[in-house]
């Protein structure tokens, strides 16, 4: 289950929510079968509640969203993706730890 500050992105939200942002925005591309993904959860939950005012945190279900999974080029998933000024700006692919997924926020943040 999700922290309460992680965001759930939808396809038709995903223009206001994540490219619009004023701050900088952590994507993570999921799936419910994923195990990779749900390995994840925790350091998504946690970044989200270090980054609370400094950045949005979120995720993208690819089933319940294929729209903005196959914008993105998203083939592999668990995949991060980092927004700024509503571009894509830094990405990694697989489970990360949490330090790298910091980093990554830290840069853009």
């Amino acid at each position: 289950m999700a922290a309460e500050n992680v965001l759930t992105f939808t396809d038709d939200a995903f223009e206001s929510d994540v490219i619009a942002s004023d701050v900088p925005v952590l994507v993570d591309f999921w799936a419910s079968w994923c195990a990779p993904c749900r390995m994840l959860a925790p350091t998504i939950d946690a970044l989200a509640t270090e980054f609370e005012g400094k950045a949005k945190v979120g995720k993208v279900n690819v089933d319940e969203n294929p729209g903005t999974s196959q914008k993105y080029g998203v083939r592999s998933i668990p995949t991060i993706m980092i927004f700024k000024g509503g571009q894509m700006v830094d990405q990694a692919v697989g489970v990360q730890s949490k330090e790298a997924l910091k980093a990554l926020l830290d840069k853009h943040a």
